[in-house]
């Protein structure tokens, strides 16, 4: 991303889960507060032109979108459930879990971790939408590439005693490995009962032909955008790193995986295989 500048990526994003809480029924991630951060002029963008979303591609990647969100989510509630009272979206864009949380005041601190460009631009729009920020949420400014993420979230309040949640959505393919991997360390590195859930993306040269070719196509317009992926995985070599750094279960979710469990009630996601996979560690 340009450095003076909220990532166009995040909001495309914001956008795609915005569009879908008008197209599709039943939704995956109820999230009325899409909406409102977008803005009333995007809003009437996609209620007058639903088509510029309902392409193949353009479906599957909303769909994508918003069942990685709520896997995330999901994986919360198990671990509040379980006694985790810290919850950190890292990269956290235009994220909204923390403006509609559902937990009783006191349960959960949410910490939003991002890019100082970013989290400025998102704090424009809510106060503009009039969304007022809970006591309950934290702003965490940080950039992954040249500052210490566990100094940054101690500044800020963090325990790094207690055991802790964490999400971190569409960021690992546009930081370089070792940022990755630095980052995964430290939340191994948390008390038994934390854990994260993220996504990254496997190598291209493992997609049939035409999505191969559409891969390239999407990261060359993200290249002149000024956010070029720069780290992908190979799943299984992958798994057996995160269990070298310490995660004890890890719960691994491809297209498929992710459209058999959000998707079997009422819709039709197109099949295939996405470059894009969700992976839950925890310890």
């Amino acid at each position: 991303m340009k450095p003076d500048r909220p990532s166009a990526t995040a909001y495309r994003v914001a956008m795609q889960r915005a569009a879908h809480q008008i197209l599709d029924r039943p939704r995956v991630l109820d999230d009325p507060i899409a909406l409102r951060i977008v803005g009333a002029g995007a809003e009437a963008r996609i209620r007058a032109d639903p088509r510029r979303f309902e392409s193949s591609y353009g479906r599957a990647l909303r769909w994508f979108l918003v069942a990685r969100s709520r896997c995330a989510e999901d994986t919360l509630s198990e671990r509040v459930a379980a006694g985790v009272r810290q919850y950190v979206v890292l990269g956290a864009g235009f994220d909204t879990f923390a403006f509609r949380n559902p937990y009783p005041p006191g349960t959960l601190r949410v910490f939003e971790v991002d890019h100082p460009a970013t989290q400025g631009g998102k704090r424009r729009r809510l106060a503009a939408a009039g969304i007022a920020e809970p006591a309950s949420l934290t702003f965490v400014p940080v950039d992954f590439e040249t500052q210490a993420l566990p100094d940054r979230l101690a500044a800020c309040g963090f325990d790094a005693g207690a055991p802790a949640c964490f999400s971190w959505l569409g960021v690992t393919m546009y930081l370089s490995r070792e940022a990755v991997m630095s980052t995964l360390a430290f939340v191994a590195a948390r008390p038994r009962g934390s854990g994260i859930t993220f996504d990254y993306m496997i190598p291209p040269s493992s997609l049939p032909l035409l999505r191969r070719i559409g891969f390239h196509l999407l990261a060359h317009r993200l290249r002149m955008a000024g956010e070029p992926w720069r780290t992908w995985f190979e799943p299984a070599a992958f798994a057996a790193e995160l269990r070298g750094l310490g995660f004890t279960s890890l719960e691994e979710l491809d297209y498929g995986a992710l459209r058999a469990r959000y998707f079997a009630d009422g819709a039709a996601p197109i099949g295939g295989r996405s470059v894009g996979h969700v992976m839950t560690a925890r310890r």
